[in-house]
């Protein structure tokens, strides 16, 4: 029997129509995905269905012992509930049950209507363990560890909105409810975090009722869904499967669509063509025939949404555009980064990943010299002169929500875009803003319409390296997909903080992962890259250069530092053109790594040739640092 079923659903705001005519079903034990494009009305759809919100038209049937938990994407508590106290709301009648045995144990102690109490007790017991057992408070608590949420103590307003985020999640999860909600479960969440989540909801014991699931993580929707359910203009197009099936199911309806349209065009044309001949209709069957050409001709083809087109105004770099030289971080007591020795090239694309807390963004902040507070930086951040940064920071700033989307990437009505001047809503239509919708106030979009918005107004600006710090959050599939193609179309150069496996596999040419106790390892590849390499062996703390070896004194020589010659000279001038050879040598097998030709024992040839590669370059520089200290010192 399913668990819910909605029939003809319509919902409207204003003169904007979200949907039109939905119709699903819910079994018990399924994993369903709702995708879509930011403003389809995802989330409108999944408060309508777990009865926070009344349709226009249509109803939902809920089986009538089911019970709804829901992950909104903005989590509401009571008034001082603690983590523990608010994760074990989503037990609502299992701690009823608690306090009535409580309650009867009480008055049994007194004595008097002892067959009373004891029925009642009898009947709380049985409701306890009905509904799970005597210790659901133990599994809330472990719930909230496993989420990495703040300790069970802590009150819930002075939380950040990731970590109420997690206790949320906590509460939803514990409840093993008949119909879960969970929108945007990834956000805010590490990858270890995540993957524990995907075994969670994988295993029947742990969630056994119905699960909708929005989410734009790919690897996610892949993993655990059953069935995916794209809702577009209104209606919603179901396919079996997770994003990999969703993405095959598409193709084929796209091309379905695309064969009815053209016969429909041929078949008006044919019409056409017979009508303009002037015959005469007389006959029943001309009749006929002209009503069908006229509501053929009236109808409208198949929808078809533009893709979002992204482009950036790219400026000219030198060869490196950041390194770092033995840099450590400290906050407070903790060491964030221990001795971290890295070089961003052009054309890398390097993946930032590890626990939340654990430094990543500080270590942005570090790298780009902006300030970070109460963080103490060691060692040395050098960068490239040319360098030009473009940032896509996690608060999202850089928008006024009092603003209209037009106003907000332009002044006048026109941008300036690598050295053109363009009408500013011809631009914003390339990230799907029709004409008539960019007079809306930024405030009333949703987060993946307002960081479309961000991204139109930062891909204006010139830059040589474009970082971005968890730029998945609310972005739907195609936005991100363009962002993707932009990327790898124009070589960027990108430092991205993210927990998008997808993202990183697709874009990666090595992952900076964050390992506990100040260990930062570079890994190359992307996430299954850095999977594949920690299986085989641990990888140093940090990708640092050999120390160049120290000059053995002879025995009674009484000779010091070698001298700076002709010899010396020599070498130092032909410095600069050996570390880009062996640079390009390094990216070339980077790149090929990175794009996953090879397997096997061929992949693990090609690390060993991209690990010496790494090390040569990083002997040349050492020896590069050496020579030209020994001109300094003989120039002196």
């Amino acid at each position: 029997m399913p668990v819910l079923v909605a029939q003809g659903l319509q919902r409207s705001y204003g003169p904007r129509e979200v949907l039109a005519d939905v119709s699903l079903a819910l079994e018990p034990g399924e994993r369903v995905a709702l995708v879509g494009v930011n403003g389809s009305g995802k989330s409108t759809l999944a408060r309508i269905l777990s009865g926070l919100e009344v349709p226009d038209g249509g109803s939902v049937v809920l089986r009538n012992d089911a019970r709804i938990a829901i992950l909104a994407q903005e989590p509401q508590f009571k008034e001082g509930a603690t983590a523990i106290e608010a994760a074990l709301e989503g037990l609502a009648d299992w701690r009823e049950a608690m306090n009535a045995h409580e309650r009867a144990s009480e008055a049994l102690s007194t004595g008097d209507d002892f067959e009373k109490w004891l029925e009642v007790q009898a009947q709380a017991g049985a409701d306890i363990e009905r509904l799970g057992g005597w210790s659901r408070e133990s599994e809330a608590e472990s719930m909230l560890q496993q989420l990495q949420a703040p300790p069970a103590d802590r009150l819930v307003s002075t939380m950040s909105g990731g970590e109420r985020r997690r206790v949320a999640l906590a509460r939803a999860l514990v409840s093993k409810a008949d119909f879960l909600v969970l929108d945007e479960p990834t956000n805010h969440l590490d990858v270890e975090t995540i993957e524990w989540l995907e075994g969670h909801l994988q295993d029947p014991a742990a969630q056994p009722g119905a699960v909708l699931c929005i989410t734009h993580d790919r690897y996610f929707l892949d993993r655990i869904a059953t069935r995916t359910i794209e809702l577009e203009y209104g209606v919603v197009h179901s396919f079996v499967g997770g994003f990999t099936a969703y993405l095959e199911g598409k193709a084929e309806r796209e091309a379905h669509d695309d064969r009815v349209e053209k016969n429909r065009q041929n078949f008006i044309r044919r019409e056409l063509a017979w009508l303009r001949r002037g015959p005469k209709a007389r006959s029943t069957k001309q009749k006929a025939r002209i009503d069908r050409a006229e509501s053929v001709i009236g109808a409208s083809g198949p929808k078809k949404r533009g893709d979002v087109k992204l482009h950036a105004a790219v400026a000219r770099s030198g060869r490196t555009l950041l390194s770092l030289d033995k840099v450590s971080i400290d906050l407070g007591e903790r060491r964030l980064v221990n001795e971290l020795t890295f070089t961003l090239n052009k054309g890398d694309c390097v993946g930032i990943v590890g626990p939340n807390g654990a430094g990543k963004s500080t270590l942005i902040s570090a790298m780009l010299g902006t300030a970070v507070e109460d963080a103490i930086i060691g060692g040395d951040v050098r960068q490239g002169e040319t360098l030009k940064v473009v940032s896509l920071d996690q608060k999202r700033s850089g928008l006024d929500l009092n603003k209209s989307i037009v106003d907000n990437v332009s002044e006048g009505g026109r941008v300036d875009f690598q050295g053109q001047s363009l009408d500013a809503r011809t631009y914003l239509e390339r990230f799907l803003f029709e004409y008539k919708e960019q007079d809306r106030p930024v405030e009333t979009l949703s987060g993946g319409e307002r960081v479309r918005v961000l991204l139109a107004k930062l891909l204006l600006q010139p830059m040589n390296l474009l970082v971005l710090d968890e730029p998945t959050n609310d972005l739907d599939l195609h936005t991100l997909s363009a962002l993707e193609s932009m990327i790898g179309d124009l070589k960027a150069t990108v430092l991205l903080v993210t927990h998008d496996r997808w993202m990183l596999d697709r874009l990666a040419t090595q992952v900076l992962c964050f390992e506990g106790e100040g260990q930062v390892t570079a890994y190359a590849g992307g996430y299954t890259d850095l999977l594949a390499q920690r299986a085989k062996t641990p990888a140093p703390a940090s990708v640092a250069p050999p120390a160049p070896k120290k000059s053995k004194k002879k025995k009674g020589s009484g000779r010091g530092r070698p001298k700076f010659g002709a010899k010396e000279q020599s070498e130092l001038d032909g410095m600069a053109a050996a570390i880009e050879a062996a640079e390009a040598e390094s990216e070339a097998l980077g790149l090929a790594l990175a794009e996953g030709a090879t397997s096997g024992e061929a992949h693990e040839k090609a690390m060993t040739a991209y690990e010496k590669s790494v090390a040569k370059v990083e002997t040349l520089m050492a020896r590069w640092e050496t020579l030209e200290e020994l001109r300094a010192e003989a120039d002196d």
